[in-house]
């Protein structure tokens, strides 16, 4: 999922950076949500080149996506060099996840970068050239191949951590929309179990342990199990009171 929407007039054009002729130098991606560096063509890559990959919207209802267009090796996208930035607007209200951006890289020839972002239902489309240039010298490409060796570990925990909040924040999401569907048909006691841990999720999330969030994570999710059990017995005995089914 790319990140949140930035509201106002759409960024474009003439941007102008640095790429190295023949081949990548470095692989050239996009931030995604969390602040990681995704990569769509990695370095060493033979050009011309394209590739694409498709993303989605982090929150229900976003119309626009930003993409940040990047260049380097680190998994945290901050630490790699920006190469442009745009924003794609007009994409129709849904549920997050559903809204499906195509992203596509291209290297010409002449080793010009050509990015754009496509939203698949409306064929909304918004480009950005980056074109060749000194950029970057062979020093500076080293130092940062270097950088991202060094800072393996840390990029692997940072990947991780933001798995492990992605997929919570994913769950407390879905948590939230049953919560609304199903709350009605089961009783006091198990919403409150699920709010608990709701709370308790959000206030893990909040710090930088994977563990602890993991763990939240896994409590939530079997108190869903038993919120959607209670709803499941409940819709079999319409007559019953409610709250009156078990988990």
């Amino acid at each position: 999922a790319l990140g949140a929407a930035i509201q106002g007039g759409v960024l474009a054009g003439d941007v102008k950076d640095v790429l190295l002729l023949d081949v990548t130098p470095l692989s050239l991606g996009i931030e995604t949500l969390g602040g990681v560096f995704t990569k769509i063509i990695e370095k060493n890559t033979t050009i011309p080149t394209k590739a694409s990959q498709t993303f989605s919207t982090a929150e229900d209802n976003q119309s626009a996506v930003t993409v940040h267009v990047l260049q380097g090796e680190r998994e945290q996208a901050r630490y790699n060099k920006s190469l442009a930035k745009f924003d794609l607007s007009g994409i129709e209200p849904a549920p997050r996840g559903l809204p499906q951006v195509e992203v596509s890289f291209d290297i010409d020839a002449n080793g010009i970068l050509h990015v754009s972002a496509k939203d698949k239902k409306t064929n909304k489309e918004q480009k950005v050239e980056i074109k060749a240039g000194s950029g970057l010298s062979d020093d500076e490409i080293q130092r940062m191949v270097a950088d991202a060796e060094a800072n393996r570990e840390e990029d692997k925990k940072f990947h991780e951590l933001v798995q492990a909040r992605n997929q919570a924040d994913g769950l407390i999401h879905a948590t939230r929309s049953a919560i609304t569907e199903h709350g009605s048909k089961v009783g006091g006691d198990v919403i409150g179990k699920v709010e608990s841990a709701l709370a308790d999720l959000e206030t893990a999330m909040k710090g930088d342990d994977k563990g602890q969030i993991e763990a939240k994570t896994k409590a939530l999710e079997e108190a869903g199990q038993s919120l959607y059990a209670a709803a499941a017995a409940g819709e079999q005995q319409p007559g019953a009171a409610p709250g009156g089914a078990q988990a």
